[in-house]
């Protein structure tokens, strides 16, 4: 008998064979129940409620991509949308970055008609062209590179996909940042949100706070060099740092911040599903991201509540706003219309090409020097990352309340419409 795949785990059992008819009626007992089953989705791949997006294929396999799911209609969207910020993602583009050369073209395969979108959906391909074969990574075959997913996929799936990390690979990120450019281009369109991320740390090179304002900081600055820092004088001292432990086969961390600009109100839902907890389980769905926080962050654990408290006041178009921000933009897990802010952490890149010590698939203790071609410092790759992840939360976030509360005539006494008039950038 098939059963449908469920969202949920589910113990399903089999039904009972009818009895044998010609059988005296006292042995027509019941048969036995067949062995339970387990059916579960096969899970992990797909991000949103409404906006649904589902990312796909591995490092060198054919290609990667995504499918979104829930795209609202009538949307102008063309490949070069989508290519601008795969063209900041991609590999190869100076020396601070992974050496492997690809050019990350992408085709829309479905959901367009027109140049419009149709509702349907929306399916984004990238080939890869650049892969290693099984003799560049028959090390890793045998060996369990430290840091790395290796050997917790083996430990879940019970099989190695080794070429290049298979799906726990950053290109994975391809599908992420595909989806992104979509959900970005909606935000901007329906409520003028900009979202824009940065470097803000790399090692022990930190940008100061108040040498960046969030409010005018632009994407033109932040493109500037190539560690996407948009000080020069402290993106001149992160490069050296990248470079410093780059040469010597090394790698080090770094940190990034998020602003998001002119929200809607009232995003994100009390409890479970508030706003942060979603932004936070889409960043830290990042590889190689370790920590998040918003706002004043751990610093607010510094302060008392009449010095974290952001007061509020009302401003010359009599709207209520706050005078600091340290909240981040959310309060009680909705947004309040101030500019979120976030900053995420990620680890040391975990290939490096130093020996160190491991376990291999066999269970015997031995040295290991990887290969591959890695980004001495992944801060710099991961911003349209980021900025695609919190897209995704936001326009799903958006519909949500739109679902939800936009009916039915707002309250005007109380509430604000979702939709802005279009801020020039």
């Amino acid at each position: 008998m098939a059963f449908p795949l469920l969202s949920t785990l589910h113990f399903l059992e089999s039904p009972p064979s009818p009895p044998s008819l010609h059988l005296p009626a006292a042995r027509r007992r019941r048969q036995p129940l067949l062995s339970k089953r387990f059916i579960i989705q096969s899970s992990g791949s797909t991000y949103g409620t409404h906006f649904r997006v589902t990312t796909f294929g591995e490092s060198h396999g054919g290609g990667v991509g995504c499918v979104i799911d829930g795209c609202p209609p009538r949307l102008s969207l063309s490949e070069q949308d989508i290519q601008r910020d795969l063209d900041r993602r991609r590999p190869g583009q100076n020396r601070i970055t992974s050496p492997r050369k690809e050019t990350d073209t992408c085709k829309i395969a479905s959901g367009i008609a027109d140049g419009f979108t149709t509702g349907s959906p929306i399916k984004v391909e990238v080939p890869n062209t650049d892969q290693r074969g099984e003799d560049y990574y028959s090390e890793m075959a045998l060996a369990y590179r430290p840091s790395h997913a290796d050997a917790t996929y083996d430990f879940k799936y019970g099989v190695a996909s080794v070429q290049g990390g298979g799906r726990s690979s950053a290109r994975e990120t391809i599908g992420r940042v595909a989806a992104g450019a979509v959900a970005k281009k909606i935000l901007l369109q329906y409520a003028g949100t900009q979202i824009l991320a940065y470097v803000s740390q790399v090692h022990n090179v930190v940008l100061p706070e108040d040498l960046v304002n969030s409010e005018t900081v632009t994407h033109d600055q932040i493109e500037n060099n190539i560690v996407r820092c948009p000080n020069p004088e402290y993106a001149e001292k992160m490069i050296a740092a990248i470079d410093d432990v780059r040469v010597k086969g090394d790698s080090v961390g770094g940190i990034v911040t998020c602003i998001v600009r002119n929200v809607p109100r009232g995003l994100g839902s009390p409890v479970f599903d508030k706003l942060e907890a979603e932004l936070a389980k889409a960043a830290m769905s990042l590889p190689a991201s370790k920590g998040i926080d918003f706002g004043s962050g751990f610093a607010g654990t510094f302060m008392t509540g009449s010095e974290h408290n952001d007061e509020f006041y009302m401003d010359e178009h009599g709207r209520i706003r706050t005078k600091t921000n340290r909240s981040g933009g959310i309060q009680g897990g909705i947004s309040n219309g101030e500019t979120i802010t976030m900053r995420i952490a990620f680890k040391p890149t975990p290939t490096i090409f130093k020996k160190q010590n491991t376990v291999t698939r066999d269970k015997h203790d031995t040295e290991l020097t990887t290969r591959g071609r890695h980004d001495p410092c992944v801060a710099p790759r991961a911003i349209p990352v980021v900025e695609a992840m919190v897209a995704m939360v936001l326009v799903d976030q958006l519909m949500a309340q739109y679902a939800q509360c936009m009916l039915f005539p707002i309250n005007p006494a109380l509430q604000e419409p979702l939709q802005k008039a279009k801020v020039p950038f």
